[in-house]
C-alpha cells in the first residue's frame, strides 16, 4: 500500500498540483515511466520541478514524430494517432519494458505504474479544438495484476498553451488519486478537475479495470461525468463498456430513439423497427454506415432532484441485453441533441417520436430562453438532414388513431408546422401494431411495484423475467398467476 506523509493535514483537504506531484515523488513504493506523444511532456514536468523525482521517475519518452512512435509502439489500422488503441499500447509498451529492466524480484516493494497520454491541441486554423487519450496502468501491491484507468478528453479553450496546461495539471490529478483514492472510484473522478475550470476541457469517457475496481460498473462512472457537469453526453455500447461518442458516431447515418425506458417495453421496439426500416431505405443511407442510438435525457433520470444510480442500473442493463448502444445526455430539448450529432456527422439523422412527445416539440414556452425563441431552435434542429419518424397514439377519449394529418397543435404553431410536414421532415409510421398503442411504461411501472399481474407480457421478450430475478423497478417479490 502507498505510505502516507506523517503529519501532513493539507492532504485531508484539497493539495495543490505541485504537492500532488511532490507525495508522489516522496513515496519510496511509486515508480514509474511518463510517455507522452502529441502535446508535450505537460504532465512528467510537475513532477520535475517539485523535486525528488529520481526515485519516482524511471523514464520520460516523447515520441513526437510519427515516424518514431510507430516505430515504438507500431502503426494503427486506421493510421491515427490519437485512440484508444494507442493509449492501449503505449501503457502495454511501457510497463512490459519497466518490468524487463527493473525486475520486480530485486525491487519487492515497488509499485510500477506507466501513464501515457497522446493528444491533439487546437490547430492553426482554430477550426478543431482537440482532444486525447490519457490513462494509467498501476499496481496498488506487487503481489496483484495491474489496474488501469483510461480517460478521453475534449478542449474547451481556444489557445494550446492553456490546453497544455489543462492537460498537465488533469494528468497529475489522475495519476495522484489513482494512488490514493483507488478503493473511492468517485472520488477519482471528483477530483480529476482539482485546480482546473470545468469549462476548460471536458471528459467524454471514461473506463476502469483491475483488481481494485473489481465490482465497479463503468456505466455509473459515466453518468457520474454527466452528473458532476464534466460532460453534456456519454455512451455505452451492449456489452456495457463506456466508448467514445466520436467513435460511435463519425460520419454515421443516426437514428435516435428517446425515452424513459422505464421499463422498455413492446411498443418501444416497435417504434425502433417499423422507424429503421424506414430510415435505411433513405435514398442517402447506408445501412452498413448506420448507428441506432437508445438516448435517456438526464432529466428522466431524477426523482426529487437527485439520481436515482439503481434505476438508471435498471434501465441501462435491459437495453444493453437487448443489444443496443445507449446514450445518456444533458440535452433536454430536442434541438440541443441533434446539434451534438451534427458535430460528428453531416450524413442523415432521424429522430423517433410519439405523437405526444413531438407535440410538445412545438410548445414555445420551452425555447423562451432560447436565442431565436422557437424559431432559433428549429433551424438548429432541421439544419443538417433530419426527418422525424413520427409513430401514432390512440386519442384517450375518441379511440381515434393521432398521426401528422391530423394532431392538434396551438393555432399559432400550426402554419410554422405545416412547412416542415409538407417539406418532407415529418414521416408517419404506418406499419404499426396496434394493440402496442395502449402500452403505457408508467402503467406498467405501477403494477410491478404493486406487484401485480398482467405486464410481462407487453415487454420485449425476456425482460419481465429480469426484472423478477433481479429485483429491479422496485419489484416486491410476489409471483405472478398466469
Amino acid at each position: 500500500m502507498p505510505t502516507t506523509l506523517p503529519g501532513d493535514k493539507e492532504f485531508e483537504k484539497r493539495p495543490s498540483t505541485e504537492r500532488k506531484a511532490l507525495r508522489i515523488n516522496l513515496n519510496d513504493h511509486i515508480y514509474g515511466t511518463f510517455a507522452e506523444i502529441g502535446a508535450g511532456q505537460e504532465v512528467v514536468r510537475h513532477f520535475f520541478r517539485v523535486g525528488g523525482a529520481s526515485g519516482t521517475i524511471a523514464k520520460t519518452i516523447s515520441a513526437y514524430d510519427k515516424n518514431f512512435s510507430d516505430t515504438i509502439y507500431g502503426e494503427e489500422d486506421d493510421g491515427r494517432y490519437v485512440t484508444e488503441t494507442r493509449l492501449h499500447k503505449m501503457l502495454e509498451r511501457e510497463i512490459m519494458l519497466l518490468e524487463t529492466r527493473i525486475p520486480e524480484e530485486n525491487h519487492p516493494n515497488k509499485l510500477f505504474f506507466a501513464y501515457a497520454n497522446t493528444v491533439a491541441t487546437i490547430d492553426f486554423a482554430k477550426k478543431y479544438k482537440g482532444h486525447g487519450w490519457m490513462g494509467i496502468r498501476y499496481h496498488i501491491s506487487p503481489e496483484e495484476p495491474y489496474n488501469e484507468i483510461m480517460i478521453h478528453v475534449r478542449f474547451r479553450q481556444t489557445e494550446a498553451r492553456l490546453q497544455q496546461e489543462a492537460i498537465g495539471i488533469m494528468g497529475v490529478n489522475l495519476v495522484y488519486s489513482a494512488f490514493y483514492n483507488y478503493d473511492e472510484p468517485k472520488k477519482i473522478i471528483k477530483h480529476l478537475y482539482d485546480h482546473i475550470d470545468r469549462s476548460a476541457i471536458e471528459i467524454d469517457t471514461i473506463n476502469f479495470s483491475g483488481p481494485v475496481f473489481n465490482g465497479l460498473d463503468n456505466r455509473i462512472m459515466s453518468l457520474l461525468l454527466l452528473k458532476n457537469k464534466m460532460t453534456e453526453a456519454v455512451m455505452f455500447n451492449p456489452q456495457g463498456n463506456n466508448v467514445l461518442p466520436a467513435r460511435v458516431l463519425y460520419k454515421k447515418n443516426i437514428l435516435v430513439l428517446r425515452g424513459s425506458f422505464r421499463p422498455i417495453t413492446k411498443v418501444n421496439i416497435d417504434m425502433f423497427k417499423k422507424s429503421y426500416d424506414i430510415f435505411i431505405k433513405e435514398n442517402n443511407v447506408n445501412e452498413h454506415k448506420t448507428e441506432v442510438i437508445f438516448e435517456i435525457t438526464l432529466s428522466n433520470l431524477t426523482a426529487q432532484g437527485e439520481i436515482d444510480e439503481s434505476d438508471f442500473m435498471d434501465r441501462a442493463k435491459l437495453l444493453c441485453s437487448l443489444g443496443h448502444t445507449v446514450m445518456i445526455s444533458d440535452f433536454k430539448e430536442y434541438y440541443r441533441m441533434v446539434d451534438y450529432l451534427s458535430e460528428y456527422t453531416k450524413e442523415q439523422i432521424g429522430l423517433t417520436m410519439g405523437v405526444s412527445n413531438f407535440v410538445e416539440v412545438f410548445d414555445e414556452q420551452y425555447y423562451k430562453d432560447v436565442k431565436g425563441g422557437i424559431l432559433g431552435a428549429f433551424g438548429k434542429m432541421f439544419h443538417n438532414n433530419l426527418k422525424v419518424y413520427l409513430y401514432p397514439m390512440k386519442h384517450p377519449e375518441t379511440g381515434e388513431i393521432v398521426n401528422s394529418n391530423n394532431l392538434k397543435l396551438h393555432p399559432r404553431m400550426k402554419d410554422f408546422y405545416k412547412f416542415f410536414k409538407y417539406n418532407g421532415k415529418i414521416v408517419d409510421i404506418f406499419d404499426f401494431e396496434n394493440e402496442y398503442l395502449s402500452i403505457f411504461s408508467r402503467d406498467i411501472l405501477s403494477r410491478i411495484k404493486e406487484g401485480k399481474n398482467g405486464w410481462k407480457d407487453q415487454l420485449p421478450e425476456g425482460i419481465g423475467e429480469m426484472i423478477m430475478k433481479n429485483k429491479m423497478f422496485g419489484w416486491v417479490g410476489k409471483k405472478e398467476r398466469v
